[in-house]
């Protein structure tokens, strides 16, 4: 059983994950505004997804309540982090083009 959950829970980050694509993907169709190619889609697919699979294995591994927590928003930190430098390039690295 706890198996099956585990599963659901897996389903339910990658249908996050792919929801959150959708969002530019409808605003393009709306505004000129937003601007994606396949490369930008990928990249954010992969940060996305990549992101989930490791929050899965830090609730698949770790049994802290505590540790859990501060595991995931240290993720959701790096997300968040190199999301804004790809975007606008808040440290100026090479990655966001600068």
């Amino acid at each position: 059983m706890a198996i099956i959950n585990q599963n659901k829970r897996l389903y339910t980050i990658m249908a996050f994950a792919c929801a959150i694509l959708l969002v530019p993907l409808v605003a393009m169709q709306f505004t000129d505004e937003v601007n994606w190619n396949f490369f930008d889609f990928l990249v954010a697919g992969v940060l996305l997804i990549g992101t989930g699979l490791a929050f899965e294995f830090i609730l698949r591994k770790v049994k802290s309540i505590r540790d859990r927590i501060l595991l995931g928003i240290a993720l959701l930190l790096i997300l968040a982090l190199i999301w804004m430098e790809l975007a606008v390039g808040v440290f100026g690295t090479p990655f966001a083009g600068s």
